[in-house]
C-alpha cells in the first residue's frame, strides 16, 4: 500500500482549518521515526558550533550559529513522510562520540504536544536545549507546521547564550499532486552577551518559484548596523559576504526580474517549481560556511532519510542493556513500520494510542499527576519565557519507576 492509493481526502476533508495533533493518520502517512528522533537531526552538523567555539571573533561566531540554525532545517527538504507523534512520558537519546555530543530528549506533554530536548558537548563546550510545540494546520492543499519554541545554544567557553525560533514548514500537495517542502519566515539569532543578532528571512517560493528554498539576511552589531550578509539555500548552503556587496547585487538582480516577470505571484503554486539549473549565484567575494552533506544513494527508497537519520533507530545487545523501557528504538509501532509490515504497524500504533487514552483516564479518576522524569517548568535564564529546562539526571541510568507506554 503506498500514500497514493490511500485516500489522503477522506482523512482530512475534516480537518480543514483545524490543529492536526488532534487527528489520528493512518500510518501509511508515517516515516519510521518518531518526531523526538526527528529532532535530533538538529544535531547532524554539530561541527558549525565547534567552529563557532574555535573562534575568537564574536561575529565569526554568529556566522557558524546561523549556519548551524539553517542546517537544523535542512533534514527536511524532500521529507514528506510525517513523524509519529510521540507518546507521553516517551525519549530518545543519543550518544555521538564521534561527533562530540549527546542528547536527550522526552515527550513532556501530550496535549499540547511538546517535545523538550538537551544535548550538551562531551568536552563540556556547549549545551543546546529546547522545547517544541509544532502547531499543525491544514489548509486544503497545504499542511504547515508552526514550531513554536525557543531554541538556545550555550557557549560557557566565551560565556555566550544565542536563542531563536525555527521558521514554519509547509507540505504542499498533500491531496494529489507530487508533495514539496518549503520553509518560511523570519528567524532572528540573539547572542544574549553581546547584544548581536542575526535576522535571517526564510523566503517563501512565490508563484513563479524563483525564491525556492532561499534563506537570506544579516548580522547587525549592537547599534544595528549591518556588518554581514548571509545567503544560500537551507537545502544546499550558506555563504556570508560585506553588506554593501550583497545590498548592490540584489539591486541589480530585482530590477532584471522585474523585466521578466508579471504580476501575479500571490497565489499558491501548485506544482514544485522545477530546479534552477544554477541554484545559488556566488556573489564575488563570498565565503562559504556551510554546505549539505550529499545523501546517500539509497536515500529515495528510505523515506528520503540522511545518512544521519538512517542510523537513528540503530539498536545493538549492548545498547538494549542499558536504555531506558521509554525510548522510541522499543516502540512497537515504528519497528513493524520499519520492517516494512505495515499492517502490524498500524495495529500496534492503534493499540499505544488506546493504551495511551486510558492511562490518562485512569489518572483523572485518581486524580494522580503524571511524573514528568528528566525536564521541569521554568523561565527561559536568557528570555524569561517559560521553557522546559533539563534536570540533569538523565545519564545517571537510574530508571527505575518508569511508566510502561509501550
Amino acid at each position: 500500500m503506498s500514500r497514493n492509493n490511500a485516500s489522503m481526502w477522506s482523512v482530512l476533508k475534516k480537518c480543514i482549518g483545524m490543529e492536526l495533533s488532534k487527528i489520528t493518520m493512518p500510518v501509511i502517512f508515517n516515516e519510521p521515526l518518531s518526531f523526538l528522533q526527528r529532532l535530533t537531526e538538529y544535531m547532524e552538523h554539530t561541527y558549525l558550533i565547534q567552529k563557532a567555539n574555535a573562534s575568537q571573533d564574536s561575529i565569526h561566531r554568529m556566522k557558524s550559529v546561523a549556519a548551524f540554525a539553517v542546517s537544523a532545517v535542512a533534514s527536511q527538504w524532500e521529507r514528506t513522510g510525517k513523524p509519529f507523534n510521540p507518546l507521553l512520558g516517551e525519549t530518545y537519546e543519543l550518544l555521538r562520540e564521534d561527533l562530540g555530543f549527546r542528547w536527550i530528549s522526552e515527550q513532556v506533554s501530550h496535549h499540547p504536544p511538546v517535545s523538550a530536548f538537551h544535548a550538551e558537548g562531551i568536552k563540556n563546550d556547549f549545551m543546546f536545549h529546547g522545547s517544541i510545540y509544532p502547531k499543525l494546520k491544514f489548509w486544503g492543499k497545504s499542511v504547515e507546521a508552526e514550531p513554536r519554541g525557543i531554541i538556545t545554544l550555550e557557549l560557557p567557553n566565551h560565556n555566550e547564550a544565542y536563542t531563536w525560533t525555527n521558521p514554519t514548514c509547509c507540505v504542499h500537495n498533500i491531496i494529489m499532486g507530487q508533495l514539496w517542502i518549503e520553509q518560511y519566515g523570519n528567524v532572528e539569532i540573539i547572542n544574549h552577551k553581546t547584544g548581536e543578532r542575526c535576522c535571517l528571512t526564510f523566503k517563501s517560493c512565490g508563484m513563479f518559484g524563483k525564491e525556492l528554498h532561499k534563506v537570506e539576511g544579516y548580522i547587525l552589531d549592537k547599534s544595528k548596523k549591518k556588518v554581514c550578509a548571509l545567503y544560500g539555500k537551507w537545502t544546499e548552503c550558506l555563504y556570508s559576504v560585506d553588506p554593501a556587496t550583497f545590498d548592490a547585487h540584489r539591486k541589480s538582480d530585482i530590477k532584471r526580474s522585474d523585466r521578466k516577470q508579471s504580476n501575479n505571484a500571490d497565489e499558491e503554486p501548485d506544482e514544485m517549481p522545477p530546479p534552477e539549473t544554477e541554484t545559488v549565484q556566488v556573489i564575488p567575494g563570498s565565503e562559504l560556511i556551510w554546505r549539505i552533506s550529499p545523501r546517500p544513494d539509497n536515500s529515495g527508497k528510505y523515506y528520503a532519510f540522511t545518512s544521519f537519520a538512517l542510523q537513528l533507530n540503530e539498536l545493538d545487545a549492548e545498547m538494549e542493556q542499558v536504555l531506558p523501557q521509554t525510548d522510541c528504538r522499543l516502540r512497537p509501532d515504528i519497528r513493524a513500520l520499519e520492517s516494512g509490515h505495515i499492517d502490524v504497524a498500524s495495529a500496534e500504533k492503534n493499540r499505544l494510542e488506546e493504551k495511551q487514552r486510558m492511562a490518562r483516564k485512569n489518572r483523572s479518576q485518581t486524580n494522580e499527576e503524571w511524573k514528568i522524569r528528566w525536564f521541569h517548568q521554568g523561565p527561559s535564564p536568557h528570555t524569561k519565557a517559560p521553557d522546559w529546562l533539563y534536570n540533569g539526571s538523565y545519564w545517571n541510568r537510574n530508571y527505575s519507576q518508569l511508566p510502561d507506554i509501550y
